[in-house]
């Protein structure tokens, strides 16, 4: 494979903020996360009594958007003080509980992905929780105002063909769940 003729060239920081960090390299413009941050994202699967699959998605007012998002739950690794070396599987426990309301019996670490790699750096790692126990109403910290939605994976399809229609933003991560079989789910 080849490398881009820029991949050598020193990296420039234009800006930091608390963060996300504004680089280039070359003729490249990107952002990436400050401080090492890194973040971790769920697919949350849960199981009615019946056997019927559900995920649990989120949304919320997006700024950078200018509307509201669709996203499966998701949030920073080693954002707040003191929390520097914490665990993907640490930091995606508490905000699958912080967001959604829901605590995982079991985690399972899917592997590294990127989002918009021409433009962002930023790895996430993504997990699938499952064994889930509604422990409260979720909604995120103060200030998050986060609406939490419980979706036959059935109905998944029609659920954001609907959110589309309303003017709504999809988070890129939920056309994983919009692939046949990806899951291994219903």
């Amino acid at each position: 494979m080849l490398k881009d003729r820029d991949a050598d060239l020193p990296e420039q920081v234009m800006w930091e903020g608390r963060f996300i960090t504004a680089k280039t390299r070359g003729r490249w413009e990107y952002v990436g996360r400050a401080r090492g941050i890194r973040a971790a994202a769920i697919i949350a699967l849960d199981r009615d009594p019946d056997g019927t699959a559900h995920v649990i998605l989120v949304s919320q007012y997006r700024v950078p958007l200018s509307r509201f998002s669709l996203e499966i739950p998701a949030g920073l690794i080693g954002d707040d003080e003191g929390k520097q070396g914490e665990d993907a599987l640490t930091a995606a426990a508490r905000e699958l509980e912080e967001e959604t309301g829901y605590r995982a019996g079991s985690l399972e670490v899917l592997g590294e992905f990127y989002s918009s790699p021409g433009m962002v750096s930023e790895c996430f790692t993504l997990l699938k929780a499952t064994a889930l126990t509604r422990v409260s109403e979720g909604g995120g910290t103060e200030g998050e105002n986060i609406t939490v939605h419980r979706v036959a994976l059935r109905d998944l399809s029609r659920f954001v063909a609907e959110w589309r229609r309303a003017g709504h933003a999809v988070d890129v991560r939920i056309a994983m769940l919009l692939t046949p079989g990806y899951l291994g789910e219903d």
